[in-house]
């Protein structure tokens, strides 16, 4: 790529470049709002491609003639019209390249695509946001309609980009794919038997199978850092309970109060809440969390330290 930010970003590791589709998005005013939207949202800004119909100035460019010469050869016939992409982007990469991308994402005249970059745990959540206003302001989103998705395949450990330490990054305790033969090989390709239920972007429903096999659930922690002897004392519960041979189990959780709010129609869930918490996590109508008395303190062996 010509275009030094994302060139720069694909040369580390670990790093990728994604696209959101934009159609009926292709104005400059609203490419400039999109990147306006993910500089407040912390990132440098996005990436955008737009597609129009061919101008005089870049007939005039691209042949080397006055922008009236090419306004007389459009209106005479005697140069192809037709679609350009427009935008930063666009001219760094070039025509065959952004042709490649219109094509690959379905869009035409009128349309914008937009890009962003880097390890994906730093801009999905921004890519995330970005793709519902676009939704939202394009009249994309379908309102009346409940989609659903079932979410699968997550991994189950992570490395930590500054120590280089495997750990787990979802439920710890749901059984590997594949099993014991999964815990042999590389950590960061191992998937849980986790899922979780999506409505309209919202997570409605979360479960797992349960890891239920001792062995396999010690090896697990093992790979993580966790030896036996702690993980032990610390779910010696659950690892004396599977001793005893419990069978292969799972489930699941709903979210009532999100599934309320989408079924009344709220962007908030506060919305559906009967006496919901403020900003500062207070219940308003309890009074809570109330000053604790002494002899609550003297019960729970904890004492308040004054500060200076």
């Amino acid at each position: 790529s010509g275009f030094a930010i994302f060139a720069k970003l694909l040369e580390q590791e670990g790093t990728q470049i994604r696209a959101i589709p934009a159609p009926t998005g292709g104005s400059r005013k609203f490419c400039d709002r999109m990147n306006a939207f993910a500089q407040k949202e912390g990132l440098p800004g996005m990436g955008y491609i737009f597609w129009r119909e061919k101008t005089a100035d870049s007939v005039a460019q691209e042949l080397g003639i006055t922008v009236k010469e090419a306004q007389a050869k459009l209106k005479a016939g005697e140069v192809e019209g037709g679609m350009e992409a427009a935008g930063p982007l666009a001219k760094n990469i070039g025509p065959e390249r952004t042709e490649a991308i219109r094509q690959q994402l379905g869009l035409s005249v009128g349309d914008a695509a937009f890009f962003l970059g880097g390890k994906p745990k730093a801009f999905e959540g921004v890519a995330g946001r970005a793709r519902n206003v676009i939704g939202t302001e394009l009249g994309l989103t379908d309102e009346n309609r409940f989609a659903f998705a079932w979410i699968v395949d997550f991994p189950i450990y992570e490395k930590d980009e500054e120590t280089g330490k495997i750990d787990f990054e979802h439920n710890p305790f749901s059984m590997p794919q594949g099993g014991m033969d999964a815990l042999m090989g590389d950590p960061l390709e191992v998937l849980g038997y986790q899922y979780d239920l999506a409505c309209n972007g919202y997570e409605l429903v979360s479960g797992a199978i349960r890891n239920h096999k001792p062995e396999i659930m010690f090896k697990a922690f093992e790979i993580a850092g966790y030896g036996k002897d702690e993980v032990e004392k610390r779910f010696g519960g659950m690892v004396n309970a599977f001793q005893y041979g419990a069978p292969p189990h799972g489930g699941c959780a709903a979210g009532i109060d999100r599934i309320v709010m989408l079924l009344a129609e709220e962007a908030n869930i506060r919305e559906v809440i009967l006496f919901p918490m403020n900003q500062r996590a207070e219940d308003l109508m309890m009074n809570a969390p109330s000053e604790p008395q002494p002899d609550q303190l003297m019960e729970l062996g904890l004492r308040v330290i004054p500060q200076d």
